[in-house]
This record gives C-alpha cells, structure tokens and sequence, in this order.
C-alpha cells in the first residue's frame, strides 16, 4: 500500500501570517490536529493542537480574558511552528512512512508531489484505519 492510498488530499493549510486563534478555530472546525504551514506553494513548517496549546495562557494566569485574547491575536502560526518538517512522497510504501513516524516520534508526515508542492498529509490516524478494515471475505 502506497501513501497516496490513505493520506487525506488536499490538505489543509495555514499561512504563516494565520493568527494563533484563527489556526485553533480552523483545527476545530475542520476536526484536525495537524497544519502543514505554506508560503505560496513551499511548505514552510507545521503546526499541532499542542503548539497552539503551548501558546494559549494558562488557566492560573494573571490576565483578564480581553489581555490573553489581545495577546493571542497577535501571535502569528510563524511564531511557534516547527520549522524542522519530516515529509514523505506520493509513491512511499506506507510502511516506511509509518516506520519514520515512529522513529521521529511524529504524528503525521506532509506529503509533497515530484515539484516540491504539498498534495497531502499522512497520520498515524489514516495508518490505523488502514489497518483496523476488516480483510476482504473475513467474516465479522
């Protein structure tokens, strides 16, 4: 089985100029965990619920709910993705993408096409549906 078999296409994505609260609304309501990060067309880095989380104030700060949202809105996703991005390709067994997940302890790979542009992303959840379908004429 090949990446291009169970990535999600097309990704969704963010700029880096994205607000930290407009990137936790669009993870929320898109249901993901996960932004590959572009600058036109390069990929850039990526951001996850818990870098948005690590970026929120915390629930015994001293700021009023008006300060952390005015904070909040001016931190951009440029401000704490990670820039160091593991990706995989389109003709990747799955194997071996879900093989440098584990090895980089990383939940999902962007995966980039022949000209560098990003066409998908991979989870850890895509791999465990693959593997949790039920084998063709197996009885349930």
């Amino acid at each position: 089985m090949l990446v291009r078999d169970l990535m999600s296409a097309p990704p969704i994505t963010a700029s880096p100029a994205l607000s930290i609260p407009d990137a936790a609304h669009l993870m929320k309501s898109r249901g993901i965990r996960r932004l590959p990060v572009l600058e036109g067309q390069t990929l850039v880095g990526i951001i996850t619920d818990r870098d948005l989380r690590e970026a929120m104030p915390s629930k015994v700060s001293t700021l009023s709910p008006w300060e952390a949202t005015t904070r909040l809105a001016a931190i951009s996703v440029s401000d704490v993705m990670r820039r160091s991005i593991l990706t995989t390709t389109e003709d990747t067994d799955a194997r071996d993408a879900a093989y440098t997940m584990l090895q980089h302890k990383v939940g999902a790979l962007p995966v980039v096409g022949a000209a560098g542009e990003v066409v998908g992303l991979i989870t850890v959840s895509d791999l465990l549906r693959d593997y949790a379908r039920t084998p063709e004429g197996a009885k349930e």
